[in-house]
């Protein structure tokens, strides 16, 4: 697994295009404010481990969270920080079990549409903290 996380002041997704056939119809477009952004790779020796990969993710998570003082998560499936890939199931059912168990703990966790190319506008905060990168 490959996260790239930022704290950001302001998030601005668009669908454009469908890339999971199967993939539901999103709203829209949105903005989202004072989030910790995270970029997720699911790899393909992520599979048979997806606890540990899940634990850890949400660690992170609530670091990032805790160092900007914001309990609003954005996912986004951002399947260009490895050539190794995950299937697609495996990575949509890592990143459920990632949004239940932050939920569980108090924070909001919004997801762009999994499934699509998106536009996208990220403002990152300057600080060093507000860039991270971590491989699980």
């Amino acid at each position: 697994m490959k996260l790239l996380m930022f704290y950001s002041p302001e998030f601005w997704v668009k669908p454009f295009e469908k890339v999971v056939p199967d993939a539901p119809d999103p709203a829209g477009e949105e903005t989202y404010r004072r989030a910790v952004v995270i970029f997720y790779h699911a790899e393909a020796e992520d599979v048979g481990r997806e606890d540990r990969v899940v634990t850890k993710w949400v660690k992170n998570a609530k670091w990032l969270g805790g160092k900007f003082d914001t309990k609003l998560v954005v996912l986004h499936s951002f399947n260009h920080l490895s050539s190794s890939k995950a299937p697609v199931e495996i990575a949509a059912a890592m990143k459920d079990e990632v949004r239940t168990r932050l939920e569980r703990t108090g924070y909001t966790v919004l997801e762009t549409p999994f499934g699509w190319l998106n536009e996208w506008k990220l403002h990152v905060s300057g600080e060093s903290l507000a860039k991270v990168f971590k491989g699980i």
